[in-house]
Protein backbone atom coordinates (compact mmCIF):
# COMPACT_ATOMS: atom_id res chain seq x y z
CA UNK A 1 0.00 0.00 0.00
CA UNK A 2 1.17 3.53 -0.64
CA UNK A 3 0.84 6.51 1.67
CA UNK A 4 -2.36 7.82 0.08
CA UNK A 5 -4.10 4.46 0.37
CA UNK A 6 -3.23 4.17 4.04
CA UNK A 7 -4.30 7.73 4.82
CA UNK A 8 -7.60 7.04 3.05
CA UNK A 9 -8.15 3.90 5.15
CA UNK A 10 -7.34 5.76 8.37
CA UNK A 11 -9.68 8.62 7.46
CA UNK A 12 -12.61 6.15 7.32
CA UNK A 13 -11.95 4.61 10.73
CA UNK A 14 -12.23 1.03 11.91
CA UNK A 15 -14.60 -1.45 10.29
CA UNK A 16 -15.17 -5.18 9.95
CA UNK A 17 -12.08 -5.27 7.69
CA UNK A 18 -9.85 -2.62 9.30
CA UNK A 19 -8.48 -2.30 12.82
CA UNK A 20 -6.08 0.16 14.45
CA UNK A 21 -3.55 -0.62 17.18
CA UNK A 22 -1.24 1.94 18.75
CA UNK A 23 1.10 -0.91 19.69
CA UNK A 24 0.92 -4.63 20.45
CA UNK A 25 2.53 -6.53 23.33
CA UNK A 26 0.20 -9.49 23.98
CA UNK A 27 0.53 -12.45 21.59
CA UNK A 28 -2.76 -14.11 22.57
CA UNK A 29 -4.76 -10.90 22.27
CA UNK A 30 -3.50 -10.10 18.75
CA UNK A 31 -3.94 -13.76 17.78
CA UNK A 32 -7.63 -13.50 18.67
CA UNK A 33 -7.96 -10.42 16.47
CA UNK A 34 -6.33 -12.26 13.57
CA UNK A 35 -8.59 -15.28 14.14
CA UNK A 36 -11.66 -13.05 13.89
CA UNK A 37 -10.46 -11.67 10.54
CA UNK A 38 -9.57 -15.14 9.22
CA UNK A 39 -12.98 -16.55 10.18
CA UNK A 40 -14.85 -13.68 8.55
CA UNK A 41 -13.73 -11.80 5.44
CA UNK A 42 -10.08 -11.10 6.17
CA UNK A 43 -8.73 -7.61 6.77
CA UNK A 44 -5.81 -5.44 7.83
CA UNK A 45 -4.46 -4.28 11.18
CA UNK A 46 -2.59 -0.96 11.20
CA UNK A 47 -0.15 -0.87 14.10
CA UNK A 48 1.06 2.61 15.00
CA UNK A 49 -2.39 4.24 14.77
CA UNK A 50 -4.47 5.21 17.81
CA UNK A 51 -7.82 3.40 17.67
CA UNK A 52 -9.69 6.20 19.46
CA UNK A 53 -8.28 9.36 17.88
CA UNK A 54 -7.14 7.81 14.55
CA UNK A 55 -3.91 9.75 15.04
CA UNK A 56 -0.70 8.23 13.66
CA UNK A 57 1.49 7.62 16.73
CA UNK A 58 4.16 5.65 14.90
CA UNK A 59 6.54 2.87 15.90
CA UNK A 60 10.26 2.74 16.66
CA UNK A 61 12.73 0.51 14.82
CA UNK A 62 12.91 -1.67 17.93
CA UNK A 63 9.11 -1.96 17.86
CA UNK A 64 9.22 -3.13 14.25
CA UNK A 65 11.74 -5.89 15.01
CA UNK A 66 9.85 -7.02 18.10
CA UNK A 67 6.48 -6.97 16.36
CA UNK A 68 7.67 -9.11 13.46
CA UNK A 69 8.65 -11.87 15.89
CA UNK A 70 5.53 -11.41 18.03
CA UNK A 71 3.14 -11.60 15.07
CA UNK A 72 4.78 -14.70 13.62
CA UNK A 73 4.60 -16.43 17.02
CA UNK A 74 0.97 -15.40 17.42
CA UNK A 75 0.03 -16.74 13.97
CA UNK A 76 1.88 -20.04 14.46
CA UNK A 77 1.63 -20.78 18.19
CA UNK A 78 -1.69 -19.25 19.29
CA UNK A 79 -3.90 -20.02 16.26
CA UNK A 80 -5.09 -23.51 15.32
CA UNK A 81 -4.59 -24.24 12.50
CA UNK A 82 -1.87 -21.65 12.04
CA UNK A 83 -2.44 -18.87 9.52
CA UNK A 84 -0.24 -17.05 7.02
CA UNK A 85 0.07 -13.28 7.34
CA UNK A 86 2.07 -10.63 5.53
CA UNK A 87 3.51 -7.47 7.03
CA UNK A 88 4.65 -4.21 5.49
CA UNK A 89 6.17 -1.10 7.05
CA UNK A 90 5.35 2.32 5.58
CA UNK A 91 6.59 5.76 6.63
CA UNK A 92 3.78 8.32 6.95
CA UNK A 93 4.35 11.85 8.22
CA UNK A 94 7.87 10.67 9.11
CA UNK A 95 6.39 7.97 11.36
CA UNK A 96 6.54 4.20 10.87
CA UNK A 97 3.30 2.24 10.57
CA UNK A 98 3.13 -1.55 10.26
CA UNK A 99 0.42 -3.04 8.04
CA UNK A 100 -0.60 -6.59 8.90
CA UNK A 101 -2.62 -8.27 6.15
CA UNK A 102 -4.78 -11.24 7.22
CA UNK A 103 -6.56 -13.06 4.36
CA UNK A 104 -9.84 -14.88 4.78
CA UNK A 105 -8.94 -18.38 5.89
CA UNK A 106 -9.24 -21.56 3.88
CA UNK A 107 -9.47 -23.84 6.95
CA UNK A 108 -12.33 -22.14 8.81
CA UNK A 109 -13.09 -22.17 11.69
CA UNK A 110 -9.82 -21.05 13.30
CA UNK A 111 -9.49 -21.18 17.10
CA UNK A 112 -7.18 -19.75 19.70
CA UNK A 113 -5.02 -22.00 21.91
CA UNK A 114 -7.97 -22.40 24.32
CA UNK A 115 -10.24 -23.68 21.56
CA UNK A 116 -12.31 -20.47 21.31
CA UNK A 117 -13.60 -19.40 17.89
CA UNK A 118 -13.66 -15.66 17.18
CA UNK A 119 -15.41 -13.75 14.36
CA UNK A 120 -15.75 -10.09 13.48
CA UNK A 121 -18.85 -8.23 14.62
CA UNK A 122 -18.59 -4.86 12.95
CA UNK A 123 -15.34 -3.26 14.10
CA UNK A 124 -15.23 -5.53 17.16
CA UNK A 125 -14.84 -9.28 17.60
CA UNK A 126 -16.99 -11.81 19.44
CA UNK A 127 -16.89 -15.44 20.52
CA UNK A 128 -18.86 -18.06 18.62
CA UNK A 129 -20.79 -20.21 21.06
CA UNK A 130 -23.83 -21.64 19.28
CA UNK A 131 -23.63 -25.01 17.55
CA UNK A 132 -25.63 -23.59 14.64
CA UNK A 133 -23.08 -20.88 13.93
CA UNK A 134 -20.16 -23.30 14.27
CA UNK A 135 -21.91 -25.59 11.79
CA UNK A 136 -22.26 -22.70 9.32
CA UNK A 137 -18.54 -21.93 9.62
CA UNK A 138 -17.74 -25.58 8.94
CA UNK A 139 -20.08 -25.47 5.97
CA UNK A 140 -18.30 -22.41 4.59
CA UNK A 141 -14.99 -24.28 4.70
CA UNK A 142 -16.40 -27.41 3.05
CA UNK A 143 -16.06 -29.63 6.12
CA UNK A 144 -19.77 -30.04 6.79
CA UNK A 145 -22.94 -29.93 4.70
CA UNK A 146 -26.35 -29.22 6.16
CA UNK A 147 -28.17 -31.32 3.57
CA UNK A 148 -26.28 -34.43 4.77
CA UNK A 149 -27.36 -33.98 8.39
CA UNK A 150 -29.26 -37.09 9.52
CA UNK A 151 -32.76 -36.62 10.92
CA UNK A 152 -32.82 -38.32 14.30
CA UNK A 153 -36.30 -39.87 14.36
CA UNK A 154 -36.58 -40.57 10.64
CA UNK A 155 -36.76 -43.99 8.98
CA UNK A 156 -36.66 -45.32 5.44
CA UNK A 157 -40.44 -45.66 5.77
CA UNK A 158 -40.74 -41.86 5.59
CA UNK A 159 -39.84 -42.01 1.90
CA UNK A 160 -42.58 -41.83 -0.73
CA UNK A 161 -41.56 -45.04 -2.47
CA UNK A 162 -43.62 -44.47 -5.62
CA UNK A 163 -42.12 -41.03 -6.14
CA UNK A 164 -38.59 -42.33 -5.63
CA UNK A 165 -39.27 -45.32 -7.90
CA UNK A 166 -40.53 -43.08 -10.72
CA UNK A 167 -37.37 -41.00 -10.46
CA UNK A 168 -35.10 -44.06 -10.35
CA UNK A 169 -36.71 -45.76 -13.35
CA UNK A 170 -36.64 -42.55 -15.43
CA UNK A 171 -33.08 -41.73 -14.49
CA UNK A 172 -31.40 -45.14 -14.52
CA UNK A 173 -33.76 -47.25 -16.60
CA UNK A 174 -33.97 -49.89 -13.88
CA UNK A 175 -36.92 -51.05 -11.83
CA UNK A 176 -36.50 -51.33 -8.05
CA UNK A 177 -38.24 -53.16 -5.24
CA UNK A 178 -39.15 -51.71 -1.87
CA UNK A 179 -36.72 -54.17 -0.29
CA UNK A 180 -33.87 -52.40 -2.16
CA UNK A 181 -34.93 -48.91 -1.03
CA UNK A 182 -32.48 -48.56 1.88
CA UNK A 183 -29.50 -49.59 -0.26
CA UNK A 184 -30.49 -47.31 -3.14
CA UNK A 185 -31.04 -44.30 -0.87
CA UNK A 186 -27.69 -44.77 0.83
CA UNK A 187 -25.90 -45.20 -2.51
CA UNK A 188 -27.36 -41.86 -3.61
CA UNK A 189 -26.30 -40.15 -0.32
CA UNK A 190 -29.91 -39.61 0.75
CA UNK A 191 -29.77 -41.77 3.86
CA UNK A 192 -27.37 -43.53 6.20
CA UNK A 193 -27.80 -46.31 8.74
CA UNK A 194 -31.52 -46.46 8.11
CA UNK A 195 -32.11 -42.72 8.67
CA UNK A 196 -32.86 -40.03 6.11
CA UNK A 197 -30.78 -36.92 5.80
CA UNK A 198 -32.27 -33.49 5.10
CA UNK A 199 -31.77 -33.84 1.34
CA UNK A 200 -33.47 -37.25 1.23
CA UNK A 201 -36.51 -36.07 3.17
CA UNK A 202 -36.95 -32.83 1.21
CA UNK A 203 -36.57 -34.57 -2.15
CA UNK A 204 -38.56 -37.77 -1.65
CA UNK A 205 -40.25 -37.70 1.76
CA UNK A 206 -43.94 -38.20 2.34
CA UNK A 207 -45.60 -34.79 2.68
CA UNK A 208 -47.17 -35.56 6.05
CA UNK A 209 -43.83 -36.79 7.41
CA UNK A 210 -41.82 -33.80 6.15
CA UNK A 211 -43.93 -31.39 8.19
CA UNK A 212 -43.24 -33.47 11.31
CA UNK A 213 -39.56 -34.21 10.67
CA UNK A 214 -38.54 -30.81 9.27
CA UNK A 215 -41.10 -28.27 10.55
CA UNK A 216 -38.66 -25.38 10.06
CA UNK A 217 -38.15 -25.81 6.29
CA UNK A 218 -41.22 -24.40 4.59
CA UNK A 219 -42.33 -21.25 2.78
CA UNK A 220 -44.23 -18.40 4.45
CA UNK A 221 -46.30 -16.59 1.80
CA UNK A 222 -48.19 -13.36 2.61
CA UNK A 223 -50.22 -11.10 0.31
CA UNK A 224 -50.30 -7.54 1.66
CA UNK A 225 -52.79 -4.78 0.88
CA UNK A 226 -50.13 -2.10 0.63
CA UNK A 227 -46.36 -1.72 0.46
CA UNK A 228 -45.30 -2.04 4.11
CA UNK A 229 -44.29 -5.12 6.04
CA UNK A 230 -45.63 -3.48 9.20
CA UNK A 231 -49.22 -3.38 7.90
CA UNK A 232 -51.64 -4.73 10.51
CA UNK A 233 -53.80 -6.52 7.96
CA UNK A 234 -53.15 -8.54 4.83
CA UNK A 235 -55.24 -10.14 2.11
CA UNK A 236 -54.14 -13.72 2.65
CA UNK A 237 -51.32 -15.89 3.95
CA UNK A 238 -50.32 -19.52 3.93
CA UNK A 239 -47.51 -21.79 5.05
CA UNK A 240 -46.35 -24.09 2.26
CA UNK A 241 -44.91 -27.47 3.29
CA UNK A 242 -43.91 -30.59 1.38
CA UNK A 243 -41.08 -31.82 -0.80
CA UNK A 244 -39.06 -29.16 -2.59
CA UNK A 245 -40.90 -29.68 -5.88
CA UNK A 246 -44.26 -29.35 -4.09
CA UNK A 247 -43.12 -26.19 -2.31
CA UNK A 248 -42.01 -24.81 -5.66
CA UNK A 249 -45.33 -25.57 -7.40
CA UNK A 250 -47.48 -24.15 -4.60
CA UNK A 251 -45.40 -21.00 -4.15
CA UNK A 252 -45.36 -20.43 -7.92
CA UNK A 253 -49.16 -20.70 -7.96
CA UNK A 254 -49.39 -18.33 -4.99
CA UNK A 255 -47.52 -15.61 -6.87
CA UNK A 256 -48.96 -16.11 -10.38
CA UNK A 257 -52.56 -16.16 -9.15
CA UNK A 258 -52.13 -12.60 -7.86
CA UNK A 259 -50.51 -11.06 -10.92
CA UNK A 260 -52.47 -9.00 -13.44
CA UNK A 261 -52.70 -9.96 -17.09
CA UNK A 262 -51.94 -7.51 -19.89
CA UNK A 263 -53.46 -7.63 -23.37
CA UNK A 264 -50.68 -8.01 -25.97
CA UNK A 265 -50.35 -5.07 -28.35
CA UNK A 266 -52.44 -5.53 -31.49
CA UNK A 267 -54.49 -8.38 -30.05
CA UNK A 268 -58.26 -8.40 -29.71
CA UNK A 269 -60.18 -7.85 -26.48
CA UNK A 270 -60.93 -11.55 -26.13
CA UNK A 271 -57.33 -12.70 -26.54
CA UNK A 272 -55.54 -14.34 -23.62
CA UNK A 273 -53.61 -11.78 -21.61
CA UNK A 274 -49.95 -12.11 -20.68
CA UNK A 275 -48.74 -11.96 -17.09
CA UNK A 276 -47.39 -8.54 -16.16
CA UNK A 277 -44.20 -10.30 -15.01
CA UNK A 278 -43.01 -13.28 -17.11
CA UNK A 279 -43.21 -16.71 -15.47
CA UNK A 280 -39.51 -17.40 -15.98
CA UNK A 281 -38.66 -14.78 -13.34
CA UNK A 282 -40.43 -16.74 -10.60
CA UNK A 283 -39.39 -20.11 -11.98
CA UNK A 284 -35.74 -19.21 -11.60
CA UNK A 285 -35.88 -17.25 -8.35
CA UNK A 286 -38.08 -19.72 -6.47
CA UNK A 287 -36.08 -22.77 -7.54
CA UNK A 288 -32.83 -21.05 -6.58
CA UNK A 289 -34.24 -20.13 -3.17
CA UNK A 290 -35.18 -23.75 -2.43
CA UNK A 291 -31.99 -25.32 -3.75
CA UNK A 292 -29.39 -22.86 -2.49
CA UNK A 293 -30.78 -21.76 0.87
CA UNK A 294 -28.79 -22.48 4.03
CA UNK A 295 -30.33 -25.51 5.73
CA UNK A 296 -28.31 -24.87 8.89
CA UNK A 297 -30.61 -21.90 9.56
CA UNK A 298 -33.91 -23.03 11.04
CA UNK A 299 -36.20 -20.59 9.32
CA UNK A 300 -38.66 -20.46 6.46
CA UNK A 301 -38.28 -18.88 3.04
CA UNK A 302 -40.47 -15.76 2.89
CA UNK A 303 -42.59 -14.59 -0.04
CA UNK A 304 -44.07 -11.13 0.52
CA UNK A 305 -46.44 -9.93 -2.20
CA UNK A 306 -46.84 -6.14 -1.88
CA UNK A 307 -48.73 -3.73 -4.10
CA UNK A 308 -45.57 -2.39 -5.75
CA UNK A 309 -43.16 -5.32 -5.41
CA UNK A 310 -42.64 -8.97 -4.58
CA UNK A 311 -39.91 -9.99 -2.13
CA UNK A 312 -38.40 -13.47 -1.87
CA UNK A 313 -36.23 -13.79 1.25
CA UNK A 314 -33.95 -16.81 1.55
CA UNK A 315 -32.16 -17.89 4.78
CA UNK A 316 -28.38 -17.70 4.45
CA UNK A 317 -26.16 -15.25 2.61
CA UNK A 318 -24.62 -16.22 -0.73
CA UNK A 319 -22.09 -19.08 -0.40
CA UNK A 320 -18.35 -19.19 -1.09
CA UNK A 321 -17.77 -15.43 -1.44
CA UNK A 322 -20.32 -15.21 -4.26
CA UNK A 323 -21.66 -11.69 -4.76
CA UNK A 324 -25.07 -10.48 -5.92
CA UNK A 325 -23.38 -8.87 -8.93
CA UNK A 326 -21.90 -12.22 -9.95
CA UNK A 327 -25.27 -13.95 -9.60
CA UNK A 328 -26.86 -11.36 -11.89
CA UNK A 329 -24.17 -12.21 -14.46
CA UNK A 330 -25.04 -15.89 -14.37
CA UNK A 331 -22.21 -17.05 -12.09
CA UNK A 332 -23.24 -19.66 -9.55
CA UNK A 333 -21.73 -21.69 -6.71
CA UNK A 334 -23.55 -24.54 -5.07
CA UNK A 335 -24.09 -24.87 -1.34
CA UNK A 336 -26.22 -28.04 -1.44
CA UNK A 337 -24.63 -30.37 -3.98
CA UNK A 338 -26.93 -33.36 -3.40
CA UNK A 339 -30.13 -31.34 -3.73
CA UNK A 340 -28.76 -29.51 -6.78
CA UNK A 341 -27.86 -32.81 -8.48
CA UNK A 342 -31.46 -34.09 -8.19
CA UNK A 343 -33.21 -30.78 -8.92
CA UNK A 344 -33.07 -30.99 -12.76
CA UNK A 345 -35.16 -34.17 -12.62
CA UNK A 346 -37.74 -32.83 -10.15
CA UNK A 347 -38.01 -29.10 -10.85
CA UNK A 348 -37.44 -26.58 -13.62
CA UNK A 349 -33.72 -26.26 -12.90
CA UNK A 350 -30.74 -26.58 -15.24
CA UNK A 351 -27.95 -25.69 -12.85
CA UNK A 352 -25.90 -23.84 -15.45
CA UNK A 353 -26.49 -20.33 -14.14
CA UNK A 354 -28.25 -19.30 -17.35
CA UNK A 355 -31.69 -19.01 -15.74
CA UNK A 356 -30.95 -15.66 -14.11
CA UNK A 357 -29.73 -14.31 -17.44
CA UNK A 358 -32.94 -15.43 -19.16
CA UNK A 359 -35.05 -13.97 -16.36
CA UNK A 360 -33.18 -10.66 -16.54
CA UNK A 361 -33.61 -10.53 -20.31
CA UNK A 362 -37.35 -11.16 -20.01
CA UNK A 363 -37.86 -8.73 -17.12
CA UNK A 364 -34.86 -6.71 -15.87
CA UNK A 365 -36.80 -5.01 -13.06
CA UNK A 366 -35.53 -7.06 -10.13
CA UNK A 367 -32.52 -6.91 -7.84
CA UNK A 368 -30.68 -9.35 -5.59
CA UNK A 369 -29.39 -8.12 -2.23
CA UNK A 370 -26.89 -10.23 -0.28
CA UNK A 371 -27.34 -9.31 3.42
CA UNK A 372 -24.32 -10.97 5.03
CA UNK A 373 -24.88 -9.57 8.51
CA UNK A 374 -28.52 -10.68 8.51
CA UNK A 375 -27.62 -14.05 6.99
CA UNK A 376 -30.14 -13.82 4.17
CA UNK A 377 -30.61 -13.04 0.48
CA UNK A 378 -33.41 -10.67 -0.49
CA UNK A 379 -34.79 -10.53 -4.04
CA UNK A 380 -37.03 -7.56 -4.88
CA UNK A 381 -39.15 -7.73 -8.02
CA UNK A 382 -40.78 -4.47 -9.02
CA UNK A 383 -44.45 -4.37 -9.98
CA UNK A 384 -45.53 -1.50 -12.21
CA UNK A 385 -49.00 -0.02 -12.14
CA UNK A 386 -48.59 0.25 -15.90
CA UNK A 387 -46.30 -1.99 -17.87
CA UNK A 388 -42.89 -0.22 -18.23
CA UNK A 389 -42.75 -0.88 -21.96
CA UNK A 390 -46.26 0.33 -22.66
CA UNK A 391 -46.21 3.60 -24.61
CA UNK A 392 -48.41 6.44 -23.51
CA UNK A 393 -51.02 7.59 -26.03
Amino acid sequence: MDTFEILDIISKGESSKVQFKENVHNELSIAQEMIAFSNTEGGVILIGVNDKTWEISGLSKDDIQRLNNLLVNAAEQHIKPSIYITTEVVKIENKLVMIVDIPKGTAIPYKDKDGIIWVKNGANKRKVTSNEEIARLLQASGYLYAEEKLIGDSTIGNIDFNKFKDFYVNQYGEDINESDLKKNLENLRLAKDGRLNIAGALLFGKDKDIKRLLPQFYITAIWFWGNDLEDDSYRSSENIYGTLDEQYKKSFEFIVSKLNKIQPAGKGFNSIGQLEIPEIVFTELLVNALIHRDYFINDSIKIFFFKNRIEIITPGSLPNNLTAEQVMKGIRRTRNNIIASFAPYLMEYRGAGSGILRAKKAYPYFEIINEKENERVVVKIQIFQKHPNKKKK
